[in-house]
């Protein structure tokens, strides 16, 4: 094996593996930006992931290969729609956040196990049969050394991801919607003053993570589970929120922590076929992961600032 094939495989399976984060800590990124804290991002990507592989099982045969586009579409409707109860308890009831998003987190898997039993009488679904493969780039694929590492065989979401990393972060720093956004989760009661509608904004800021969120959940699903039990979104919005941190609540660094984690993850799963990992035994590279969110947090959550008034309640007669 050469070094443009192990670094062929190794940013394949980053990719792969880091599509998911991307989506679900951009979702995090604008919710927190908004003011709201959200930690139920693990309870949004299960929902997503689960209304997902039932949409693919249902309409694959009448969709054929749009099927997993299609998918994601719905994972982040539904999602956003599960995000709902989180904006309501924490904008309307002002609820503490962190209990808020920890019962999205509980409710979600016996939610989906409940729905999946109803619906197909049995603990999980089956394994979908139109799930996303790997893509090559016409004519970028061809292009000597590059070509091989970054455009063929390569995870087409985790472009996508990336290109709306990069729209995002115009969104939020370069337009007005995005200063009203943070002015919400900075200073709520100045925004106030000057017009902005903070319970709006806060909403908007919650709705997108629901359906980035949802959206991640179905990539999870439609491109490495390839179907939904309890255990399918098992710590992967934990690792999106941990890159959101890691990521100083910006689009782009976000995008670039979850590649990070991406590679770590894709390192425990391929870390047998190449030359530097093959003799390392196989439980620490399965713990990897987590071992490294937990050392990254504890490295850089103080020195990560968070919007001065993340996670706190705003109540406009105040």
């Amino acid at each position: 094996m050469n070094l443009v094939t192990i670094l062929a495989l190794i940013v394949s399976s980053t990719f792969v593996y880091s599509a998911p984060l991307i989506f679900t800590a951009l979702g995090g990124v604008y919710s927190e930006n908004s003011g709201i804290t959200n930690i139920g991002l693990e309870g949004i990507m299960t929902i997503g992931a689960f209304s997902a592989i039932v949409f693919n099982l249902t309409f694959a045969s009448a969709f054929g290969k749009a099927t997993p586009w299609l998918g994601l579409i719905v994972g982040g409707i539904v999602g956003l729609l599960f995000s709902l109860l989180h904006a309501v308890a924490t904008i309307n009831f002002h609820a503490d956040h962190i209990i808020s998003g920890t019962v999205l987190n509980l409710m979600a898997p016996p939610l989906g196990v409940f729905l999946v039993k109803a619906i197909y009488d049995k603990g999980q679904t089956e394994n979908i049969t139109q799930s996303f493969g790997y893509f090559s780039f016409p004519g970028l694929a061809d292009i000597p050394v590059i070509g091989p590492i970054f455009f063929q065989n390569t995870s087409a979401p985790a472009w996508l991801a990336i290109v709306l990393s990069v729209v995002l972060w115009w969104i939020l720093y370069k337009t007005r919607f995005g200063l009203r956004l943070r002015s919400c989760g900075e200073n709520p009661q100045a925004a106030d003053t000057l017009g902005i509608n903070v319970y709006g904004m806060r909403y908007a800021g919650v709705l997108i993570s629901g359906f980035l969120g949802g959206v991640g959940g179905a990539v999870f699903a439609e491109a490495i589970s390839g179907n939904f039990s309890v255990s399918t979104i098992v710590g992967q919005g934990f690792i999106a929120l941990a890159a959101m941190i890691f990521g100083k609540w910006n689009p782009l660094g976000a995008m670039m922590a979850s590649l990070f984690f991406g590679f770590a993850q894709s390192i425990s799963i391929i870390g047998n076929q190449l030359p530097f990992f093959s003799h390392i035994p196989v439980v620490y590279m399965q713990i990897a992961p987590y071992v490294i969110t937990i050392i990254v947090l504890v490295l850089f959550f103080g020195k990560s600032v968070a919007p001065a008034a993340d996670g706190q309640n705003y109540i406009k007669s105040k």
